[in-house]
């Protein structure tokens, strides 16, 4: 089988408040991972989704969260998100966050998060929806029998 290639990253500009600073004055941990779920709720608004559907009755969850940190952000300064999915499986997927001042383009983190298709009514893991994989660059499982 092939490997899918990535659906076309997507880019987002979002600026940092006076309330995502830390008491070290910079951009605190929890303020990133607030953006990002911005990030990511705009990425699949522009896909016609939302976390709680992307099709079929099918929401997502996130399973897995990594950030490396890699330089200061202050207030006022405005970050660029580039989002790209990858590792499209039969039950979710992989997304790649690349986060860059917008200012001066200094690479101030990178990302990575799982998801899993997750039926929210059941309260469990469920299968991708194959159109929404599609959208990611995958096949999506096979139609049900």
């Amino acid at each position: 089988m092939n490997k899918p290639e990535p659906f076309e990253p997507f880019r987002i500009a979002l600026p940092v408040r006076v309330t995502d600073i830390n008491y070290g004055g910079h951009l605190g941990n929890d303020a990133l991972v607030a953006l990002l779920h911005e990030a990511r709720a705009r990425w699949l608004a522009s896909l016609g989704h939302s976390e709680a559907d992307v099709g079929g009755g099918t929401g997502l969850i996130m399973t897995r969260l990594e950030v490396d940190f890699r330089a200061e952000v202050f207030a006022h300064q405005t970050l660029g998100f580039t989002l790209e999915a990858e590792e499209v499986g039969r039950a979710g997927f992989r997304q790649r966050i690349r986060i860059e001042r917008e200012e001066d383009g200094v690479l101030v983190a990178e990302a990575s998060t799982r998801f899993a298709a997750f039926d929210y009514a059941r309260r469990r893991i469920a299968r991708l929806p194959a159109e929404f994989a599609a959208l990611l660059g995958g096949a999506g499982p096979p139609p049900a029998a």
